[in-house]
């Protein structure tokens, strides 16, 4: 059978086929979808430190892009131009700018600042502004350590009076309070749980009886006619009522007694005169027995 392709067209294919793959398998590594339609742009900046291509391109934290090229403007001398692919649906407002952000670990981001403000927008292959955005490292230079320095006197200071307040023996004494404090706390909870282990179910009998008697009572209380019993004393208390009134007025005998002063005027003199008599009988015994006496005599004859 006679061969189609000779040899060497064979290996010339295979190479060519080798070529694309690894072609295609590098940019995939770099992030690079060549399938996926894009637009290209063009960052001009006065220093590109830590970029690198394939380095990412962010707006609002969102990646959108790739560096695909980093080139020297030898016409200006002193501009380097960064080519920058992104998605197809990614449109660029007139005015906006890309910044190079570089972070704490190493390496470089694009990020993308829109101007919202305005609806025109740049075509694919226009220059968009670049700037230099804060340095990681600067910015911890400038702001941060000056911060540290300040407070490192103050840090001494608190140093030295933990170190004080460790080292008196008021801090130990207290932690001795406190250890017997706890130790004493554990006794008192071993004495609890042996009161409720002991104690607390006969109290709990006793209570459950109590309520069980209360309860008979409650019924008995309930069975009781307690509205003939209420009668009753309304009846009494009526009774009462009426017996104080006659007390209390002048058209009875037992009234008249309490209330006529009169009356009571003249008890008090017969009882005086009474007194008065009893007093001279026992004075003068002679005078009364001798009428009597005298009397008796009289009639005899």
């Amino acid at each position: 059978m006679k061969q189609i392709f000779s040899k060497e067209a064979k290996i010339g294919l295979v190479t060519i086929v080798s070529l694309v793959l690894l072609y295609f398998g590098i940019n995939y590594l770099k992030g690079v979808n060549l399938f996926k339609p894009v637009n290209h742009y063009e960052v001009e900046f006065d220093n590109v430190n830590g970029v690198t291509i394939s380095s990412p391109v962010y707006v609002e934290g969102f990646k959108v892009g790739l560096v695909r090229e980093i080139r020297y403007d030898y016409e200006k001398m002193d501009k380097i131009i960064v080519d920058v692919s992104l998605d197809e649906k990614m449109r660029i407002n007139k005015g906006s700018y890309i910044t190079i952000v570089n972070s704490f670990l190493g390496g470089a981001e694009l990020h993308i600042h829109l101007n919202k403000y305005v609806d025109d927008y740049l075509k694919p292959g226009d220059r968009v502004e670049g700037r230099m955005g804060e340095e990681m490292m600067q910015s911890v230079q400038e702001k941060i350590l000056p911060s540290v320095e300040a407070m490192l006197p103050k840090i001494d200071s608190i140093l030295v009076g933990l170190q004080a307040l460790v080292n008196h023996p008021a801090l130990r004494q207290s932690l001795e309070h406190v250890e017997r404090t706890t130790s004493n706390l554990e006794i008192s909870t071993r004495r609890l749980n042996a009161l409720m282990e002991r104690d607390v179910p006969g109290i709990v009998a006793d209570l459950k009886k109590i309520t069980n008697d209360f309860s008979e009572v409650s019924g008995e209380l309930k069975d009781l006619n307690l509205q003939q019993t209420f009668d009753h004393v309304n009846a009494t208390l009526a009774n009462l009522k009426v017996t104080t009134e006659k007390f209390n007025s002048t058209d009875n005998s037992l009234g008249l007694l309490l209330n006529d002063r009169a009356l009571y005027d003249n008890l008090n003199s017969t009882a005086g005169n009474a007194s008065k008599l009893l007093l001279d009988l026992r004075e003068h015994p002679k005078r009364y027995v001798h009428f009597s006496v005298f009397g008796k005599k009289e009639s005899s004859k």
